[in-house]
């Protein structure tokens, strides 16, 4: 039992380590987790090995995962993308899908192998798209939500495939006609029977007992034991667990649960499932891979990974044709579904378990996904710039404002720089704050960005982007927190830099930007009231200093300097200025400069 113990520890450790590491460099923890048990496990060092301990918790975990999954869908994320969502992920699934079943065909492998290879090619992960978007400022255009609406889409398909044809007896009888048509059948049965619990039996004990205050343990207990009940009923019906989960998850949605009480439990589940039983999963599926493929298998693994790519590029841009918006939007589309991630590790993993394919193949699958995942943050960056340089980049949501959390002097002046280009909102508590902003002609709202309530109030549920910008950096860090609770897209702090390491791993965690704050943060706020620091604008030569994406004003030993960036202006567009902004030609910063302080600086233009 004792070994047992050690072995969960070591596997969450190296979870731990590959996790962190995968996402320092833009990438989803799940694959670094499984690089992890690449690297510790059996296929090189052999440190690590699976035990009935960690299949279980993994199993567990994954299933709780699929239902996180399924509560958090944001099904408004489908509508907004429509028709171009619609083909984008019918061209990223259904061709990748044939090409991958051809090729594995062509080579002499089994029917059921040449499936799961084409069902891993279709999939197209959310998770490596979602920080690409952030940092290429991307979040409010039509091909961010495309680009959504398919990745999801194109999950869904994938999942309802492979629940139609995984059955107890597939990996000995093989797939006919007949018991297609028969597991169909039961995944329809299953599907009505879920349809009627879902949107019948649940509201009615929403009615029945939604007077009733109950603890938040207990509504989250309520909530797992949904989810088994039903993968139980899937596995009933011949459908793997996974996808009962997932469906549970889609059912418990503001109908059946107040918006605080889902943030909580969903909140929970992504921390016991993401973040502690489903990394013994990908550890372990690590753990299936053989390093052998490149020896024996090589040729076969490149022209996976080389028909993966084209596949879905070409696919994805074939079928967003009729969309109207243009073949190099396709491409681009296209080129930000290439990656895959969990849903195709799961279902790899349960194929591998099942026997309906070989760990040769397993192993294939699982390179595929390392190596085309790598291929997003590049392609798509490029893809962007090249919409960009061609005035083709199209805007599009309806997140079309800034929420600032805070309405102090030196929220008030990071207000006034970004609402030359998007509406901005300040809410605080403050009254003189209140009326400070509402005398300088911004839109202020009294509320607290720690209540729910208020931020709805204020419109956060429209915000493209939220800066918590109060004196106090935990509050601003909770209430951050909170913003990416609520999807907003792009969010960030203003932290002084002691603040910033103490809380690194919250912000790193929630991928919240940092807009790096003076040390003497009340000095500031003194020279902007009483009228000794002024806005300026700085371009051109004197933006050197900048281009390694440091702040040079409080550099050594916190000795103030007399600049703060606070805005980057590219491309007409106004962003918060936070410590990941590279800049690039043409772009200028917006800085507030206190004219108090003796500084060797360049001469920069008022900011009218």
């Amino acid at each position: 039992m004792h070994e047992e113990i050690l072995m969960l520890a070591l596997v969450l450790a190296a979870a731990l380590v590959g996790g962190r590491l995968a996402v320092k460099v833009g990438y989803p923890a799940i694959l670094g987790e499984i690089t992890a048990g690449i690297v510790f496990g059996p296929p090189l060092i052999g440190l690590l090995s699976r035990n009935g301990a960690i299949d279980i918790l993994g199993e567990f975990g994954i299933l709780l995962m699929m239902l996180y999954i399924g509560m958090h869908l944001d099904l408004s994320d489908l509508k907004r993308a429509s028709v171009p969502g619609l083909l984008a992920a019918m061209g990223g699934f259904i061709v990748p899908l044939v090409a991958g079943m051809v090729l594995l065909l062509a080579v002499g492998r089994t029917f059921l192998e040449a499936l799961f290879v084409g069902l891993a090619m279709g999939v197209t992960s959310l998770a490596t798209k979602s920080r690409i978007l952030v940092d290429l400022k991307i979040l409010d255009t039509r091909i961010a939500h495309v680009l959504v609406a398919g990745a999801l889409l194109s999950d869904v398909a994938v999942l309802i495939v492979f629940a139609a044809v995984v059955g107890p007896d597939v990996a000995t009888e093989g797939i006919s006609l007949a018991t297609a048509l028969f597991a169909a059948g039961k995944a329809v049965a299953f599907g009505l029977a879920a349809w009627l619990i879902g949107t019948w039996a649940l509201p009615a004990v929403k009615r029945r007992f939604g007077n009733r205050e109950m603890e938040r343990g207990a509504v989250f207990l309520a909530v797992i034991v949904f989810g088994l009940a039903f993968a139980y009923g899937a596995e009933l019906a011949g459908i793997h667990a996974i996808l009962g989960t997932f469906v549970a998850g889609l059912f418990i949605d503001k109908r059946v649960m107040e918006p605080k009480v889902s943030k909580d439990v969903q909140q929970k589940l992504a921390t016991m499932s993401v973040g502690v039983l489903a990394p013994f999963f990908f550890v372990s599926a690590g753990f299936e891979v053989s390093l052998s493929v490149f020896r024996t298998d090589l040729l076969l693994l490149l022209a996976v990974i080389v028909i993966a790519t084209l596949g879905k590029v070409v696919g994805t841009a074939l079928f967003y044709l009729p969309s109207g918006n243009g073949w190099r939007e396709g491409i681009v589309v296209g080129a930000g579904m290439n990656g895959r991630g969990a849903v195709e590790i799961i279902v790899a993993e349960i194929a591998l378990a099942q026997g309906l394919i070989e760990r040769d193949v397993f192993s294939i699958l699982v390179f595929m996904a390392l190596f085309t995942t790598a291929t997003v943050p590049v392609l798509l960056t490029l893809g962007v710039r090249w919409l960009r340089r061609r005035g083709e980049l199209v805007r599009a949501g309806d997140r079309d404002r800034t929420l600032i959390i805070g309405a102090g002097v030196i929220a008030r002046s990071i207000a006034a720089a970004l609402q030359k280009d998007m509406a901005v909102t300040l809410l605080d508590t403050n009254r003189a704050n209140l009326v400070a902003g509402n005398r300088e002609g911004l839109t202020v709202r009294s509320g607290s960005g720690l209540d729910e309530v208020a931020l709805e109030s204020a419109g956060i549920e429209n915000a493209l982007q939220v800066i918590a910008a109060t004196p106090n950096a935990e509050v601003n860090v909770l209430t951050a927190q909170l913003a990416v609770d609520f999807g907003v897209p792009d969010v960030s702090v203003l932290l002084r830099e002691s603040d910033t390491q103490t809380f690194e791993a919250r912000l790193a965690e929630a991928a919240i930007k940092v807009i790096r704050a003076p040390e003497d943060f009340a000095a500031w706020e003194h020279a902007l009231s009483s009228g000794r620091a002024v806005t300026e604008t700085i371009e051109g030569d004197d933006l050197d200093r900048f281009h390694d994406g440091s702040n040079p004003r409080w550099a050594e030993a916190g000795e103030p300097t007399g600049e703060f960036p606070v805005v980057v202006v590219s491309n007409g567009e106004r962003t918060p200025y936070t410590t990941e902004v590279k800049l690039e030609n043409g772009e200028s910063i917006v800085v507030l400069r206190r004219t108090d302080i003796a500084a060797s600086l360049p001469t920069a233009q008022p900011d009218d």
